[in-house]
C-alpha cells in the first residue's frame, strides 16, 4: 500500500470513530464495514495499531475501537504472579492497571506503549499494552526442576514472574533438580505458550553456602568481577604519591587530622580536622582525590559509571572500584601521603559558615580512628590517661572534644531551620563461616557517628551552594516536597490525636494543604516524642516522603531543609561524587571553558538518572539479602515468642517488627477472637463484634509460626 493510500485510510478511520452515530466495532467488524479486501487486512491491522500508538484510537474492555484521548503513553511493565500487571509512567502519580488479557505478551520490566481504556468510576485507570518497545529482562535466575527426561523448568526467584521457564534438555547445561541457574530467555512466550530459555550458568545447589546470596546478585544483574583490561589498568597505577602529583596542591600534611570509620571499613575516603581559635572553628573535610587515578572515559571510569555505586550485601561488598584502588592509593591510610580535595570551612559560634575554601591538597592522616574508640574517649574523660591501650590517643582527645562541640552546633543550626531526623533502626547481621546467620543486632548511632555525619553534611551543602551560584553544570542531590495528597491524609489522621500541621500553598498563602515546610514535620516529631503514638505517626510521616535522587536541577533537599545539596564526600563508592570531583578540579584549574561546559551539560542528565537507578537497584539487593538471612535466622526460632510493635497494616493482615528489626506478617484470618476489617482512614484493623483494634506502633507479643525462604517471608501469630 502506498503512503498516500495509507494516510487516506487513517483519515477515514479517524472520521468514522469521531462520527456521532458511530457504534464501537471490533477489528473484523470495522474491516467488513469499510469493505477492506482480504489481501489488505494485514495493512489494515497495522494502521489500527499505529492509530492506537498515536492515541487517536482506544480500545474498550471488549476490544472494540473508539475515539482515543491523546498519544499512547510509554512506561515500564511490572508483572504480577497472577498474570495481570501495572505500568509505571514517569511523572504520573498512579500506575496504570493492565488486566491479564490486555498485557499484549509483555514481560516483567519491558518498556511498553499503552492505550488507556475507558475509565470506570472508583476504579484505578486501566490500559492495554499496544506495543512492546524494548525487552527489560534478558536473563532470569531461578531453581532448575528436571521435570522429564527431555526437558525441565526453571522456577524464577522473582515472584513477580507468573510463569516458569521451559528449558529443553539440550539447553540445560547438565543442570540437575535443585540447582540455582541463570537462564537466557530465548522466547518470551504468549497466552498459550510458556517462555523458553537456555541455561548459561549453574551457580551451585540451592543448599550450597553463598549460593543464595549469589542468586540475588545475579538476579539484580550486579556486575561482580572486573575485566582483565580494567585490572591491567589498575596495576599500572602507582601506589605512592610522587612529587609531580603534589605539584600545585595545598600542602596540608602538618594539619592534625583523623579518619573515623567502622572497625571493618577498608575504603577510607574522608578525613576530618578541627581547630578552635577562641572565636571561630576551622573545620576541614578532606576527601580522597579518586579522579586523579580514574581518568574520564577510561575503561575504569566507564565501569564505575555502569556500577554507579558500591553494594554492601550481608556477606560481601561489591565495590564500584577495584579493591587495589579503593583500599590502596585512594584510601586515606594513616601515615601515608595522599591526594585529596579539601573543603576548609570557617564556622561561627552559631553554626554559620562564614567563609570557606575548596582546594586540591596533599594530606597525611595522623590516626585511623573507629566510631567505638572515639565514643569511649568522649564519654569517659580519664580513658586516655588511665588505660595503656588508649594512651596513644591522649593528644587527640582535645580535638575530639572540639569536634563534639562543633557537631552539636551544626546540628542545632540544622534543627532550627527544620531539618528532619528519622531515627529508624538499621541492623547488622553476623554470619558464620558457612554464611549462616548467628546474630542480628541493631546499628547504634553514637556521638562519633553524629560527628562524621554533621561534618559531611556541612561540606556537601557548602560545595553545592558554591557551584549553584557559579551557574555551572553540576549533579545535585535533591529531595522533593512530599505529595500534597499524602500530607493532607497525614494531617487529617494526626488531628485524631490532637496534633496540627500547617500547610502552605505555592505562593506562600495558607491553604487546605498543598505543601508543607519540613519544620512542620520536625515539630510534629518533637511533639510526639515519647508518646504511645510516636512509632505510628513517625512511620506515617516517613511514608509521606518522596525518595531522594540525583538531578542536574538544584530544587533543594526537603528532608535537610536546605536549598543546595550534593554528594561530594564518597567518591570511592558513589559515582556522582566522582563526577562532581572532576567538575570541581576543572573549575579550580581554570579549564571549564565553553566546550567543557557544553560537554557536561550534555552528559550529566544521564549520569544523574543512571546513578539514581543504580542506587535503587543496590538498595533493593541489600534489602533482599537482609530479608533472606532474617528468614534463615528465624527458621530456627519457630515456636518462640517475642515482643514487637505493629509496623504496617494492610487489608490482608498486620506486620510486626521485633527489636532486632525482623519483620513478620500476622494474616487477618489468624487474628483471634473476632472478624477483623481494615479501616484505611485510621490505619487500624478493627473487629466487627468486639470493636477491638490493632493500630500502627502498638506493642504486641507474637509467636513465630512459619518461615518461607523462597518468598522471604515470616509468619507470626498473636501469642
Amino acid at each position: 500500500m502506498s503512503q498516500k493510500a495509507w494516510d487516506a485510510r487513517k483519515k477515514i478511520i479517524c472520521e468514522l470513530v469521531s462520527d456521532s452515530i458511530y457504534v464501537p466495532m471490533k477489528e473484523k467488524e470495522m474491516a467488513a464495514f469499510m469493505q477492506v479486501a482480504k489481501e489488505d487486512r494485514e495493512d489494515f491491522r497495522a494502521i489500527l495499531r499505529e492509530l492506537l500508538e498515536e492515541g487517536k484510537l482506544a480500545l474498550t474492555p471488549k476490544a472494540k475501537y473508539v475515539k482515543g484521548n491523546g498519544r499512547a503513553l510509554t512506561g515500564t511493565f511490572i508483572s504480577h504472579a497472577k498474570g495481570f500487571g501495572f505500568v509505571e509512567i514517569e511523572g504520573r502519580k498512579e500506575d496504570l492497571y493492565i488486566p491479564e488479557d490486555k498485557t499484549g505478551g509483555a514481560f516483567h520490566k519491558d518498556t511498553v506503549e499503552v492505550a488507556l481504556l475507558p475509565e470506570c468510576e472508583g476504579k484505578r485507570q486501566e490500559a492495554q499494552v499496544v506495543r512492546i518497545v524494548a525487552r527489560g529482562m534478558k536473563q532470569i535466575v531461578g531453581t532448575y526442576d528436571r521435570a522429564k527426561e527431555h526437558y525441565g523448568f526453571v522456577v524464577p526467584d522473582n515472584n513477580k514472574l507468573p510463569q516458569d521457564i521451559f528449558v529443553p534438555k539440550e539447553h540445560s547445561k547438565g543442570a540437575m533438580s535443585g540447582h540455582k541457574v541463570v537462564v537466557d530467555i530465548t522466547d518470551y512466550g504468549n497466552d498459550r505458550k510458556s517462555p523458553e530459555g537456555r541455561v548459561v550458568e549453574i551457580l551451585g545447589h540451592i543448599n550450597d553456602p553463598g549460593v543464595d546470596i549469589m542468586s540475588i546478585v545475579r538476579g539484580y544483574e550486579l556486575p561482580v568481577e572486573f575485566s582483565t583490561k580494567i585490572m591491567n589498568q589498575v596495576e599500572r597505577v602507582s601506589q605512592e604519591v610522587s612529587e609531580a602529583d603534589m605539584a600545585g596542591r595545598r600542602d596540608l600534611r602538618d594539619v592534625v587530622m583523623v579518619t573515623i570509620d567502622g572497625e571493618d571499613a577498608k575504603d577510607l575516603d574522608d578525613a576530618v580536622s578541627v581547630a578552635f581559635d577562641g572565636e571561630r572553628y576551622r573545620l576541614g573535610v578532606h576527601i580522597a582525590d579518586v579522579t586523579n587515578y580514574v581518568q574520564e572515559n577510561s575503561a575504569l571510569d566507564r565501569e564505575a559509571l555502569k556500577r554507579g555505586t558500591s553494594v554492601y550485601l550481608v556477606d560481601r561488598v561489591i565495590p564500584m572500584l577495584p579493591h587495589a584502588l579503593s583500599n590502596g592509593i585512594c584510601s586515606l591510610n594513616a601515615g601515608s601521603d595522599r591526594l585529596a580535595l579539601s573543603c576548609l570551612m570557617t564556622v561561627e559560634p552559631d553554626g554559620e559558615i562564614s567563609d570557606y575554601e575548596i582546594c586540591e591538597s596533599v594530606i597525611r592522616v595522623d590516626k585511623r580512628m573507629s566510631y567505638t574508640v572515639v565514643k569511649e574517649l568522649l564519654e569517659d574523660e580519664g580513658l586516655a590517661e588511665r588505660e595503656e591501650a588508649y594512651g596513644q590517643y591522649k593528644e587527640l582527645v582535645p580535638m575530639f572534644r572540639e569536634m563534639e562541640k562543633l557537631a552539636a552546633i551544626l546540628r542545632e543550626k540544622r534543627r532550627k531551620r527544620g531539618s528532619i531526623d528519622f531515627d529508624f533502626p538499621e541492623c547488622k547481621i553476623l554470619l558464620d563461616r558457612d554464611g549462616h546467620p548467628t546474630e542480628i543486632k541493631p546499628y547504634e548511632r553514637n556521638v562519633a557517628t553524629d560527628i562524621i555525619e554533621d561534618f559531611m553534611l556541612a561540606a556537601n551543602e557548602t560545595i553545592a551552594q558554591h557551584f549553584y551560584w557559579m551557574e555551572l553544570p553540576f549533579v545535585y542531590r535533591i529531595h522533593d516536597v512530599p505529595d500534597g495528597e499524602r500530607i493532607q491524609k497525614l494531617a487529617a489522621f494526626i488531628n485524631n490525636f490532637g496534633y496540627y500541621m500547617k500547610a502552605v500553598g505555592r505562593a506562600g498563602q495558607k491553604t487546605s494543604g498543598e505543601e508543607v515546610h519540613p519544620k512542620e514535620i520536625q515539630k510534629l516529631l518533637a511533639k510526639i516524642a515519647g508518646t504511645p503514638e510516636e512509632p505510628m505517626i513517625s512511620r506515617l510521616a516517613l511514608r509521606s516522603m518522596k525518595q531522594a535522587k540525583y538531578s542536574v536541577d538544584c530544587s533543594g533537599h526537603f528532608g535537610l531543609a536546605c536549598p543546595y545539596y550534593c554528594h561530594f564526600t564518597s567518591p570511592i563508592r558513589r559515582y556522582p561524587d566522582l563526577q562532581i570531583h572532576r567538575i570541581i578540579k576543572e573549575q579550580l584549574r581554570g579549564r571549564l571553558k565553553e566546550e567543557r561546559i557544553a560537554h557536561y551539560r550534555e552528559i550529566l542528565p544521564e549520569v544523574a538518572k543512571h546513578s539514581s537507578e543504580t542506587e535503587r537497584r543496590a538498595e533493593e539487593a541489600e534489602r533482599e539479602t537482609d530479608k533472606l538471612k532474617k528468614v534463615e535466622y528465624m527458621e530456627e526460632r519457630i515456636g518462640e515468642e517475642y515482643d514487637g510493635v505493629i509496623s504496617g497494616i494492610t487489608s490482608f493482615g498486620i506486620y510486626v517488627e521485633l527489636p532486632n528489626t525482623v519483620e513478620g506478617l500476622i494474616h487477618v484470618s489468624k487474628l483471634p477472637g473476632d472478624f477483623f476489617r481494615y479501616d484505611e482512614s485510621r490505619y487500624e484493623m478493627v473487629g466487627d463484634a468486639t470493636g477491638k483494634s490493632y493500630k500502627l506502633g502498638m506493642p504486641v507479643r507474637v509467636r513465630v509460626e512459619d518461615c518461607d525462604r523462597f518468598n522471604r517471608t515470616i509468619d507470626f501469630s498473636i501469642a
